[in-house]
């Protein structure tokens, strides 16, 4: 059961990864392809106005990039439900992944704090300086795995990330290590 579900949460990822990159990133920039919509709407949107894409708060049913980023989506979880009776486990996983995909991506263009907390291997697909990097959407687990993950903001997950993300921490990656025990202790000692 587990080896099952872990499987298919892998298997969703390595998808993720290699669709974003092969399909919507490598024949998305070439002109007249079916996958454009992705690199020239989409990208263009959101790195215009800062990650948010008021694109996705269209219905769903509109054939624009939603609309296809869905119909893509349900398409390839429908690929795998031949394989409910045999690997259920690992179907119900992708089923999952496919909704989880839809939900976190929409969230994070719509709001885009949300997205830099929650999501900032995504953040740094779109924000960053390299936009062939990150590929993985929901989860930064094959890009970690593959070395395509580049971090371009600050981590939302360590100290100060707040401040940060306002421009207002530390700039050197080296001062946004937390502090040491000493060093608190130093800053708690009454002078005399």
């Amino acid at each position: 059961m587990i080896l099952g579900l872990a499987l298919g949460l892998l298997h969703a990822n390595a998808v993720e990864w290699v669709t974003h990159k092969y399909v919507l990133h490598g024949l998305g920039k070439r002109k007249g392809s079916l996958f454009r919509f992705h690199w020239a709407q989409h990208h263009r949107v959101a790195r215009k106005n800062a990650m948010y894409d008021k694109g996705y708060e269209a219905p769903f049913w509109s054939w624009k990039d939603r609309g296809k980023e869905i119909l893509g989506i349900m398409g390839l979880a429908v690929l795998h439900l031949p394989l409910l009776k045999i690997a259920p486990y690992f179907t119900v996983a992708v089923l999952f992944s496919s909704f989880n995909y839809l939900y976190r991506h929409r969230k994070a263009h719509v709001d885009v704090e949300w997205g830099k907390r929650h999501m900032p291997h995504h953040y740094d697909h779109h924000m960053g300086a390299n936009q062939d990097a990150n590929w993985c959407v929901s989860y930064p687990w094959f890009d970690w795995l593959l070395g395509t993950r580049l971090r371009s903001s600050p981590s939302p997950r360590v100290d100060g990330a707040k401040k940060e993300f306002a421009g207002q921490g530390p700039a050197n990656p080296e001062e946004r290590q937390r502090p040491r025990l000493s060093q608190l202790l130093e800053k708690r000692r009454p002078v005399a």
